[in-house]
């Protein structure tokens, strides 16, 4: 096997995404007359950390702005054009402050068939907390460490309906590399990771055509997702570089291949789930799973409010080699949703990892006011981390966030 490295060019995707402000403005000044629609929101947030910062160069706070305009136009006979940006001004200017385009794609519909070209985000996955099946895009750890949040991804998408499912081929022409924060953020590794030194299994690097074809179906009761993806890895291995005054960690990005499967079933006021894969390529071949479930109590104490009940438990056969935080963790939680005008809703989880002592406690929740504005707010606290734990270098960064997002 040859690994190619590179100090990062500016490439094809960065020229697109540069020109993003200006493509905005044009459509939006020019295309209004044409039935171009304008939506999307403006985020203030602020984050608070209760422990002073681990490494000298972090902030201590820190506040942002974040914008994510849409523009939507449908064409006579069905097709239609779709663009949305996301642009993060943040008080601390080091890899928190950035922008992508997350969808700029053209959909062409049939009566047998869709096909959409373009930059797009797919999900796929049944489980709360952790999603293991979802490869298409490309992880912003910048944005959240968890793996929640995504790029855009430049791709062919056609989908082809069946009686009760769909078959999806995806044609992935430019690989989009995994953010990391920078020296000055919060919730970073040690020692951090320099994308400029890349590596690459292919001699295409990111120019490497990957594919994946998924077939779903809908029971009575079920929804079952199968799918096998070809390409370069969205998951990169961490390698030791730089020198010893300045160690860095850099990104090698292996070929693979992977069968993923997600699944869930709605027995009574039970929900069952589970996701799981195996995958081959990136060192020795591997198995991983999630399973779970979700039981909700309708009308508590006799109120219009659910609260359902969450229990997960998360499995990767690769134990502490594993490249994520999380491989062998049990998860509980609770979903309340108090069915009110407003649409509060509250999510919490703790995480405890089966080996280690580590704990890992999150909490988001939302409520409008009125028909533009909304209330989110998360904390995440972290207990009792390990030396051998992956979350060590962020035992510092329990945080609080609040963000108020209007939407127009």
């Amino acid at each position: 096997m040859q690994i190619t490295s590179r100090r990062k060019k500016y490439s094809r995707f960065a020229l697109i995404t540069a020109a993003t402000p200006l493509v905005f403005l044009f459509l939006l000044f020019h295309l209004s007359a044409f039935g171009v629609e304008l939506a999307g929101n403006i985020v203030l947030e602020g984050r608070y950390f209760p422990d002073k910062p681990q490494y000298p160069a972090q902030q201590e706070h820190n506040a942002s702005v974040v914008l994510e305009p849409e523009l939507y136009h449908a064409f006579t006979g069905g097709s239609s054009v779709l663009l949305k940006s996301f642009v993060r001004l943040d008080s601390n200017v080091d890899e928190r402050t950035h922008w992508d385009i997350r969808e700029a794609s053209f959909i062409y519909p049939t009566d047998d068939w869709e096909l959409q070209v373009g930059i797009s985000k797919v999900f796929w996955g049944a489980t709360e907390f952790v999603h293991l099946v979802d490869i298409i895009n490309q992880t912003d750890s910048v944005e959240d460490f968890t793996g929640e949040e995504k790029l855009g991804q430049p791709m062919l998408h056609l989908t082809v309906p069946q009686k009760q499912g769909m078959i999806e081929a995806f044609v992935l022409p430019w690989f989009r590399e995994r953010t990391f924060p920078g020296e000055k953020d919060r919730l970073r590794s040690d020692p951090i990771i320099d994308t400029n030194l890349s590596q690459y299994e292919s001699a295409a690097e990111q120019s490497h055509l990957d594919f994946a074809l998924r077939y779903s179906h809908t029971f009575s009761n079920a929804d079952l997702g199968l799918y096998h993806f070809n390409g370069t890895s969205r998951e990169p291995n961490l390698l030791l570089g730089g020198d010893m005054r300045h160690p860095v960690l850099f990104p090698s990005y292996h070929q693979i291949g992977q069968t993923g499967l997600d699944v869930q079933m709605a027995a009574g006021d039970w929900l069952l789930k589970g996701e799981a894969l195996y995958r081959t390529g990136q060192g020795r071949s591997f198995a991983a799973a999630v399973c779970g479930f979700e039981y909700t109590f309708y009308g508590i104490y006799e109120s219009g409010a659910d609260l359902g009940i969450i229990g997960e438990y998360v499995f990767d056969d690769r134990a502490d080699k594993s490249l994520t935080v999380v491989n062998n963790d049990v998860i509980g939680g609770f979903r309340l949703a108090l069915n009110d005008a407003a649409g509060t809703e509250i999510l919490a989880g703790l995480m405890k990892d089966v080996e280690f002592s580590t704990y890992m406690f999150s909490v988001e929740a939302d409520r409008r006011f009125g028909e533009h504005l909304k209330l989110h707010m998360e904390a995440l606290f972290l207990f009792d981390a390990a030396e051998q734990d992956a979350v060590l270098p962020f035992e510092q960064d329990s945080q609080l966030t609040v963000e108020l997002q209007y939407f127009f």
